[in-house]
């Protein structure tokens, strides 16, 4: 353990920290606006959110190739990514919130599903993600959209889908008032996006390599940087910021700053911690596996929570990103997979950094996945096993053609 680890761990949380009544005022605050936010995404921005997804939903349908079509419903069965990214349209956006809300959820979409299609073996993986991803750039009007992502992909006739993601997105973004001042670190993001994912397919080595090359602050391990340059977190936070009329370059710089890396770092590595056991059926790469050992992983991840609390309070709108972000944690220690004997350990070290907070927002994602379970309607249970029965049909028939040959 390092000096600065040692300092943070030493170090009370901050919602421990100051004179009794201050922390009693601050706990208060920070309720009323956890109240606010949970009134305004379910009564306003949930709403919204569940008619873009079902619009995409009916999209998806539409793709001609069978796989593609098969990957556009996996994509679209992570609902609680796309739940997540509204969510900063539910603290952070003006009452206007139908085109903000509706490029969370397109650029959100459009990583789910490419990240899909890049974990898909082939000769060309990286430069397969890379090329993909790079239609990330076009969703954020960072450049034009091209023709050619599909380009090192087996399959590529999607009938349109993925241009129109890309569209709904850039189309929504250039309706914000301040989108212009938020565009250039929108595009660093994507940058940052498209490294990892492209990198990342490869192993370990080249991820490193990359991550050694970038100006970063000390004491980040080379997988926690990683960690942060794949979260889509960043965009989300610029995205709903370039809804204020008042947003200044320099307020686009200070959140870059915290979502990058700290915030981003613990979005993905908690991301990571849940996918332990499907990341190594799939022999993908592990970014909470790097740490080697259970307790050296709860040390770190502390830290990291610690460290994504006190920048997400000094952002302008902090109880805002705070809340946000102890949602975003909540939302992954909410599942079973975070409450095994391996991760048990790491997940408190996590949550004893968010706060009073973690409590009431832990019981709302439980009590929501509950109800999701309960209410899953048989239409959708029908399109996920048509979507999974869609995926069979093609690996038989590339089986069969193989077999032929």
């Amino acid at each position: 353990m390092g000096s600065d680890d040692r300092a943070l761990r030493s170090r009370p949380p901050a919602h421990e920290r100051g004179a009794p009544g201050s922390r009693r005022r601050e706990r208060l605050t920070l309720a009323m606006t956890f109240a606010k936010a949970a009134a305004s995404y379910w009564l306003v921005v949930f709403p919204r959110t569940c008619r873009e997804l079902r619009r995409w939903r009916r999209r998806a349908a539409l793709i001609p190739d069978p796989t593609l079509r098969g990957h556009a419903f996996e994509a679209l069965s992570k609902r609680s990514n796309m739940e997540g990214a509204a969510a900063f349209a539910a603290l952070l956006c003006g009452w206007r919130r139908r085109a903000p809300v509706r490029a969370l959820v397109a650029f959100q979409l459009a990583y789910n599903y490419l990240d899909a299609l890049a974990e898909q073996p082939g000769e060309r993986a990286s430069a397969n993600a890379r090329r993909l991803h790079e239609a990330l750039f076009a969703a954020v009007g960072a450049e034009r959209p091209r023709d050619d992502y599909y380009e090192f992909h087996a399959q590529s006739e999607d009938g349109g889908y993925l241009v129109a993601l890309v569209y709904a997105c850039c189309s929504a973004l250039a309706a914000l008032p301040s989108y212009a001042l938020a565009v250039e670190s929108l595009s660093t993001c994507v940058s940052r996006i498209v490294a990892f994912q492209s990198l990342s397919v490869t192993g370990e080595r080249e991820l490193e390599s990359w991550t050694l090359e970038q100006p970063h602050e000390c004491g980040l391990e080379w997988w926690e940087l990683a960690a942060g340059a794949g979260s889509s977190l960043c965009v989300h936070a610029l995205i709903a910021a370039a809804t204020r009329r008042t947003l200044s370059a320099a307020d686009v710089r200070q959140l870059d700053g915290a979502y990058f890396p700290s915030i981003g770092a613990l979005h993905s590595l908690l991301d990571s911690l849940v996918d332990t056991g499907e990341d190594a059926a799939s022999a993908q790469l592990s970014l909470i596996g790097c740490y080697g050992a259970q307790d050296v992983a709860a040390t770190r991840m502390g830290v990291l929570a610690a460290d994504a609390m006190d920048r997400a309070r000094t952002l302008p709108s902090g109880r805002a990103h705070t809340v946000l972000l102890v949602a975003m944690a909540c939302s992954y220690l909410s599942l079973p997979s975070s409450c095994t004997p391996e991760a048990f350990e790491i997940s408190k070290a996590v949550r004893d950094q968010l706060g009073p907070l973690a409590a009431p927002a832990l019981l709302v994602f439980r009590a929501r996945a509950l109800l999701g379970r309960l209410t899953l309607a048989p239409a959708a249970r029908g399109a996920h096993a048509r979507a999974a029965q869609a995926v069979l049909l093609a690996d038989h028939e590339r089986s069969a053609d193989a077999g032929a040959a």
